[in-house]
């Protein structure tokens, strides 16, 4: 090397902290629901998953407002996703009620940690698709049912039943059929409405009257959490299938006219 050559420092590779200590943040409540529901503190449990959904929300939000996006966040991100929505859900619902088919014989419990598995693949499949579609896909809309508002149907249900003394033993056989319908809603090609387009940044502004309206929606959270996080969550599971059957006849429609 001649002496007029340039000497490059050395490159210092390095992750920006904050986003991805709400990451990892998200991904902690994740395993701790999976160690409380393994210890039968079911309603724990559930609640860890919605912090997890909480974080989740707040790390992507933080990375573009400090201008700390990476390619190293979004791929921890969806890591921590799949540990948080995905293997947590699916073992939160086995070991409170898919387990106990195990009691009906040997069959009946494979078909207990079957669903749980379909669950956790299907969250998987959805992470991955979307990873792959960040460039291509409307912003406006979710292909298939978010793996974070999957959770929330799931551990809603389980903190309800739960907190109204409805163990998972009495509700085994219907268990599977909400885990296996949930996890094929996520890698369906239903349209989700995605809520980005939604007023929420410093330029946005919005009437008084959505403050209002705000603080009416939180009263019936803070009355009875639970059962109202399931009605909601479960409303926008149905608005999938609702949209995309509505947008394709109304296609029709236009084609025949």
């Amino acid at each position: 090397m001649s002496e007029s050559t340039p000497v490059r420092p050395p490159r210092h590779r390095g992750i920006y902290l904050l986003p991805n200590l709400f990451t990892t943040g998200a991904m902690f409540a994740g395993f701790y629901a999976i160690v409380a529901s393994i210890g039968g503190s079911y309603s724990d449990a559930a609640i860890a998953v919605f912090v997890a959904a909480v974080l989740d929300g707040m790390d992507g939000r933080v990375a573009r407002l400090t201008g700390t996006q990476s390619e190293f966040g979004v791929q921890y991100d969806s890591l921590s996703d799949l540990v948080s929505f995905g293997l947590a859900p699916s073992l939160v619902m086995y070991t409170w009620s898919l387990s106990m088919l195990k009691a009906y014989g040997p069959l009946w419990g494979k078909l207990g940690w079957a669903a749980a598995f379909i669950y956790a693949a299907c969250a998987a499949l959805r992470l991955a698709r979307f990873n792959t579609q960040v460039g291509v896909a409307d912003k406006r809309y979710f292909q298939g049912l978010a793996s974070p508002a999957a959770a929330a149907v799931c551990m809603s249900f389980v903190w309800s039943m739960d907190k109204f003394g409805i163990g998972g033993d009495e509700l085994c056989f219907f268990t599977p059929f909400l885990a296996v319908v949930v996890g094929l809603l996520m890698v369906s090609r239903f349209r989700y409405y995605s809520f980005k387009s939604l007023p929420m940044g410093e330029r946005d502004r919005v009437p008084f009257l959505w403050i209002i309206v705000g603080v009416l929606i939180l009263i019936p959270f803070v009355v009875d959490p639970p059962r109202v996080l399931f009605v909601v969550f479960t409303l926008y599971l149905l608005s999938g299938p609702a949209l995309t059957l509505w947008g394709r006849a109304t296609r029709r429609r236009r084609g025949a006219a």
